[in-house]
């Protein structure tokens, strides 16, 4: 399936719009992490535990969108727009949205 962050498909004519999907995921980091993330933000450099997670929450948020848009027989999710947000001191969440599709 097609997931794009455009309003449109190169090469590809919508033919119906079936409606908005989203995703959802939450996840919870460990203070272990936690604590080495701070020092990293403390001494400059990326935090790869983070990225990490984010990297793994975008992946479960997308792929609880697009099982969305299968149930709606959809061919293409487009116009996708992801967040991430933090809860609390110890959970990340990422959301994702986007305009289920048909085309030709």
């Amino acid at each position: 399936m097609i997931i794009t962050t455009t309003g449109s498909i190169d090469g590809k004519t919508i033919t119906g719009y079936l409606g908005v999907v989203g995703g959802q995921a939450v996840m919870g980091t460990n203070f272990i992490r936690d604590f080495f993330a701070r020092v990293t933000d403390k001494l400059g450099g990326r935090s790869d535990a983070y990225q990490k997670e984010i990297r793994n929450a975008r992946a479960l948020a997308l792929e609880d969108m697009r099982e969305e848009a299968e149930d709606l027989s959809a061919h293409a999710i487009i116009g996708v727009g992801i967040d991430v947000e933090v809860i609390g001191d110890s959970m990340l969440m990422v959301t994702v949205s986007g305009t289920a599709v048909t085309h030709s």
